[in-house]
C-alpha cells in the first residue's frame, strides 16, 4: 500500500461503486478514498479493532477494513470484510452477518465513550441483498395484478422486509403488509383490487 501503513490502519470512504458496462464499454471503476485513521474517528477505529478482533478468534481467512468512517448515528461507521472465508460470514440470507454485527455493538456498548451503532458488511453483501429484495418485490408486484390473488413471501428479517416495503410503497396496483409471528413473519403483496379502500391508502404497510 502507497501509504505505507497496514489495511487496519485506514479509512476507506466508498465515493462511488463503479459500473461494469456491457462487453467493457461503458465502464466505469470504483473510486474511493483512503486515509489514515486518526484521532478524530475513534468509533471507526474502535470497530475496525473489534471486528478484525472476531476474525482472528473465528480463524477464518478474511480481514476487515473501513469503508465509511461515519459521521453519527444516522451515518454509522461501516466495516467490510473480504478474504478466501468472507462467505462464511454471511450464512443464510444473512444471518451469520446480522449475528456479527449484533456481536460488534454489544462489545462496543461495553466501552466507556458512546460510541453509537456500527454496520458490518461482507464484499457489499448488503447492497446486492437490497437490490435482489428490490427486484423481488417488483416480480411479486407483477405476479400479484397478473393473477389478481393476494402473494406472500417467504419469511424475513424485519430489515428485509422494511426494504420490500419501501420498494412498493408508491405503488398504484398493490399494497403491502407484514403478516405471521416471530421467524414466520412475512411480507404480503395484494393487488389493490382484493383491498376495499386499499386505493384511497396506497403505499400503507405493516411492518
Amino acid at each position: 500500500m502507497e501509504l505505507g501503513v497496514g489495511r487496519d490502519e485506514i479509512v476507506v470512504d466508498v465515493v462511488s461503486t463503479g459500473r461494469a458496462g456491457i462487453l467493457g464499454i461503458g465502464a466505469e471503476p470504483a473510486k474511493v478514498r483512503v486515509r489514515l485513521i486518526g484521532d478524530e474517528s475513534p468509533a471507526a477505529a474502535a470497530s475496525l479493532s473489534a471486528v478484525s478482533d472476531i476474525l482472528d478468534l473465528l480463524g477464518v481467512e478474511a480481514a476487515a477494513s473501513i469503508r465509511s468512517s461515519g459521521s453519527g448515528p444516522d451515518d454509522p461507521p461501516i466495516i467490510d470484510v473480504q478474504g478466501e472465508d468472507a462467505g462464511l460470514l454471511i450464512g443464510r440470507r444473512g444471518e451469520t452477518l446480522r449475528a456479527l454485527q449484533f456481536i460488534v455493538n454489544s462489545m462496543l456498548s461495553r466501552r466507556e465513550e458512546a460510541l453509537g451503532p456500527v454496520v458490518v458488511d461482507v464484499e457489499q453483501y448488503r447492497d446486492r441483498r437490497e437490490q435482489e429484495l428490490r427486484r423481488l418485490a417488483d416480480r411479486t408486484a407483477r405476479r400479484a395484478v397478473s393473477t389478481g390473488r393476494a402473494v406472500p413471501l417467504d419469511p424475513m428479517s424485519p430489515a428485509a422486509r422494511r426494504i420490500v416495503h419501501l420498494a412498493l410503497a408508491d405503488s398504484n396496483d398493490v399494497t403491502t403488509e407484514s403478516a405471521g409471528e416471530s421467524t414466520d413473519r412475512h411480507v404480503v403483496v395484494s393487488p389493490v383490487a382484493d383491498r376495499p379502500g386499499a386505493r384511497e391508502g396506497r403505499g400503507r404497510r405493516t411492518p
